[in-house]
């Protein structure tokens, strides 16, 4: 499957992995999946893993995740959002995205390595989190 989750109901924590390969369609229908799946509910953070992923997503597009993403806010409210994507390309998409999907978020950071996602998530749910990051950059800085 390109695209697949999990869901740490201890940690409020959804990791989302693409991989190739990946059409658009297939990551319309994850949204269709999380509004169906009685586990997302609530708030939840997200780490999404777009390392191995083939599709490097136009602008358009990802204009309609953000509509997905607002679609099942009334059943799921997502805090902070950490994006792997380690290929340039990705990477570069992923902080139009970063600007374009703010909104939905508490904070979307884009990192180009798992480690550092993960410790910036861990980070915002202690407090801990400065705001700079290697490798990202914070809503308020656009």
């Amino acid at each position: 499957m390109p695209v697949t989750y999990s869901i740490d109901s201890t940690r409020q924590l959804i990791r989302t992995t693409c991989t190739r390969p990946l059409t658009f369609l297939q990551v319309l229908n994850h949204f269709r999946e999380l509004k169906e799946d009685p586990a997302c509910s609530g708030r939840l953070d997200v780490l999404l893993d777009v390392s191995d992923a083939d599709l490097v997503p136009e602008s358009h597009q990802i204009g309609a995740v953000g509509a997905a993403v607002n679609s099942i806010r009334d059943k799921v409210q997502f805090g902070f959002c950490a994006v792997v994507a380690g290929r340039d390309a990705m990477f570069g998409m992923m902080r139009v995205f970063e600007v374009r999907a703010g909104d939905h978020f508490d904070a979307v950071h884009v990192f180009r390595e798992t480690a550092e996602a993960e410790i910036w998530l861990a980070s915002q749910k202690t407090g801990t989190g400065s705001g700079s990051v290697t490798g990202s950059r914070d809503r308020s800085e656009s």
